[in-house]
């Protein structure tokens, strides 16, 4: 039969901003104040008053927003955020490039004299 109400593989709806982006919103106010010009101010809950900055949500009220500070999600992003974005060297042992004993890990070439 299939899955009839399956139409993409990832929810754009639920897309938060980068763990990058939050980083430089909170060391850079001038960056946040950008992202939030950027909003209708009447498209957002509560009329964009509560903002946590660290999941990127807005929230209708105080008081969900305090709750939201309590709770597990918010948690696990504050440790992302502590844990801050990949550096080169992270990338680089990703794809493969990575060091072995303090000596960079190269691919052995040897020439062989063909007579």
């Amino acid at each position: 039969m299939g899955i009839f109400a399956k139409r993409t593989k990832c929810k754009t709806r639920r897309r938060l901003r980068d763990v990058d982006q939050v980083q430089k919103d909170l060391t850079n106010a001038r960056h946040l104040e950008l992202y939030k010009e950027t909003k209708a101010v009447e498209d957002l809950p509560g009329l964009g008053r509560h903002y946590c900055v660290e999941c990127a949500k807005w929230f209708d009220m105080e008081s969900t927003l305090v709750k939201h500070t309590k709770g597990k999600p918010h948690r696990r992003r504050l440790k992302e955020l502590k844990e801050g974005p990949y550096t080169h060297k992270e990338a680089d042992a990703a794809v493969g490039l990575w060091t072995d004993n303090g000596r960079p890990r190269t691919a052995h070439t040897t020439e062989i004299d063909m007579m």
